[in-house]
C-alpha cells in the first residue's frame, strides 16, 4: 500500500467515513495567502519543478539548512537539477516533520507519484515532475481550477494598483474569484524610519494627499481601503510582531507621526501607542466597509543576521516570539472597538500556540452582534509555525472549549505555493479525525445529519457565509 492511501491519518472508521462522505471533495476557500497576482493573471507556466515547488518556500529552504546543505544549493545559484538533488536529500530526513507528508501529498496530487523522494530517486522523480508540468500544462490557473479552489485572497499592499486583480475580474475564461488583501503593515512601522517615510512617499502618490499629519495618514489609508473594495476585497490582514494596548491622547499619537515622518527615533513605548491607535481606527473603519480584519501575531523576524544580510526578508529565518500582556492587549483593542459597536469581523491567529486558549476566551467576550453573525470574532486556524497535525489540534481543541467549532472558518494556506493546497486536505484529514475520535469514544453522537453540518461547515460553508462570498 502506498503511503499517501485513502484512509491516511484517518485512524478509526468513523473518521473515514466523515472525510470520504462529508469532506474529501468540498471545494477550498482560500482566503489568505501569499501568491502572485501576476502569474494568475498571466497564468504563469512554470519551467520545472524546482520553480514550482522550491521557489520561496521557505519551509524547505530551513529543512535543507538542517542537513548542511550549501546556501548555494537553497537560495543561490545552483542549477534547479542540484536544487532539487538536494531538496531530496533533506526531504528523506524530514520524518517527522509535516514537510514530509505535505510533499508526499503534493507529489501524490499534483505528479501522480506514490513513490517516497529521495537521493536514489530524485532524478527520476524531477524528470517525471516535469514531464507532468509540460504534458498536463499545470500553469498557475491549472494548478488552482485543479485544486477545487473557488476564492483566492492575496496579500496586498495598500498603494499597490491591483492592475492584475482587475484584469483576472475582467477575464470571464477564469471563474476563480481573486481578491485583494488590504495587508497595511508598512502604516505601523515607525520605528524603522526609511520603511515607513517610504510608505509615506508611496501614499501620497496614490491619494493625493499631503501625509503631513496622522489625521491625513488615517484619511489615506480610508481611501485605498475603499480602492480595495471597489476592486472586490472585503479583507484586510495585519501581521504584527507583538500586540500592545497603550491609550495616548490625540496630541502624543501627532507627536508621533511627526517623529517617525521626519526620521526621528521613536521610541518602544511611543511605538506601542501608535500601534493601538492605528489598530483601533483601522478597525473602525473595517466594520463601516464590512471588511474582516485579522490579525497575526507573534512572530520574530529574520533572526538570522547573515541570512538576512545575503538574501533579505522572507527567507526562512523566523521564529516564535514571546511577549507579556497578550491577553489584556487583545481584549482592550477589541473592546475599544466594541465600546461604540464599530468591531469588525476578527480573526486573530497566535503564533504561539500557547496563546490558543487565551485567545479562545479573548474572543469569546465579543461576539455579540445584531447581525446574526456566527462567531464574529475567530480563533483562526493552525499557521505558520501551527499549520501541523499538533498545531491544528492544538487550535481545533482550543477553539472546542472556549468557542462554537460548528462555527470555525477552517483552514487558509498562507502559502507562496500553487501547490500548497493539499494542506486542506492535510488539516480535512486531521479535523475528520479528531471529531472521529470524539464519536467513537461516545464525545459526540454519532448523528450523520450533525456531523455532516459539523464538517462541511469548517471544510466549506462557514467560509463563504464569514466572507461574504455570494453577496
Amino acid at each position: 500500500m502506498s503511503f499517501i492511501h485513502d484512509n491516511f491519518m484517518l485512524q478509526s472508521e468513523t473518521a473515514q467515513r466523515l472525510y470520504h462522505d462529508f469532506s474529501k471533495d468540498m471545494p477550498i476557500f482560500d482566503y489568505h495567502c501569499h501568491l502572485s497576482p501576476q502569474q494568475i493573471a498571466e497564468d504563469h507556466k512554470f519551467k520545472n519543478v524546482t520553480e514550482l515547488w522550491l521557489g520561496g518556500d521557505h519551509y524547505k529552504w530551513r529543512a535543507m539548512r538542517a542537513m548542511g546543505i550549501d546556501e548555494e544549493k537553497i537560495t543561490g545559484n545552483a542549477s534547479d537539477e542540484e536544487k532539487f538533488e538536494a531538496w531530496a536529500y533533506a526531504c528523506e530526513n524530514a520524518v517527522g516533520n509535516p514537510l514530509f507528508h505535505w510533499s508526499a501529498l503534493e507529489l501524490k496530487r499534483y505528479f501522480h507519484i506514490d513513490e517516497l523522494l529521495t537521493s536514489k530517486n530524485w532524478k527520476e522523480i524531477y524528470d517525471k515532475c516535469n514531464q507532468v508540468i509540460e504534458e498536463e500544462n499545470l500553469t498557475a490557473r491549472k494548478l488552482i481550477k485543479n485544486s477545487n479552489v473557488t476564492f483566492v485572497c492575496t496579500t496586498d499592499n495598500p498603494t499597490d494598483d491591483l492592475a492584475w486583480h482587475k484584469q483576472i475580474a475582467e477575464d470571464d475564461s477564469f471563474d476563480v474569484k481573486v481578491a485583494p488583501g488590504f495587508r497595511p503593515d508598512e502604516a505601523f512601522a515607525v520605528q524603522d524610519a526609511a520603511k515607513f517615510t517610504n510608505f509615506l512617499g508611496k501614499m501620497r502618490e496614490v491619494t493625493g494627499r499631503k501625509m503631513d499629519n496622522f489625521a491625513d495618514l488615517l484619511a489615506g489609508l480610508e481611501e485605498r481601503i475603499q480602492y480595495f473594495a471597489d476592486c472586490g476585497s472585503n479583507i484586510s490582514d495585519h501581521g504584527l510582531s507583538t500586540i500592545h494596548y497603550v491609550e495616548a491622547s490625540d496630541e502624543e499619537i501627532e507627536a508621533i507621526f511627526q517623529k517617525a515622518a521626519n526620521s526621528e527615533a521613536v521610541s518602544h513605548d511611543e511605538y506601542t501607542k501608535f500601534q493601538t491607535k492605528l489598530l483601533v481606527e483601522l478597525g473602525k473603519i473595517y466594520h463601516a466597509k464590512d471588511f474582516v480584519m485579522q490579525l497575526h501575531f507573534g512572530a520574530i523576524r529574520n533572526n538570522n543576521r547573515r541570512i538576512f544580510a545575503k538574501i533579505g526578508p522572507d527567507a526562512g529565518v523566523d521564529s516564535i516570539q514571546d511577549q507579556p500582556n497578550v491577553s489584556y492587549a487583545l481584549n482592550n483593542l477589541m473592546g475599544a472597538m466594541d465600546e461604540n459597536n464599530q468591531l469588525p469581523k476578527f480573526i486573530m491567529y497566535p503564533l504561539d500556540p500557547t496563546y490558543f486558549d487565551l485567545a479562545g476566551t479573548a474572543a469569546a467576550n465579543f461576539q455579540m452582534n445584531s447581525e446574526g453573525i456566527k462567531s464574529k470574532v475567530q480563533l483562526g486556524s493552525g499557521w505558520w509555525f501551527n499549520d501541523t497535525k499538533y498545531g491544528m489540534l492544538k487550535q481545533l481543541k482550543a477553539l472546542s472549549e472556549a468557542g462554537l467549532l460548528m462555527n470555525f472558518v477552517g483552514m487558509l494556506t498562507d502559502s507562496r505555493s500553487f501547490i500548497s493546497y493539499t494542506r486542506h486536505e492535510y488539516f480535512r484529514r486531521i479535523l475528520c479525525d479528531f471529531i472521529g475520535d470524539l464519536v467513537e469514544r461516545g464525545e459526540i453522537p454519532d448523528d450523520d445529519a450533525l456531523l455532516e453540518k459539523l464538517i462541511k461547515n469548517i471544510s466549506y460553508d462557514n467560509a463563504v457565509e464569514y466572507f461574504n462570498f455570494n453577496k
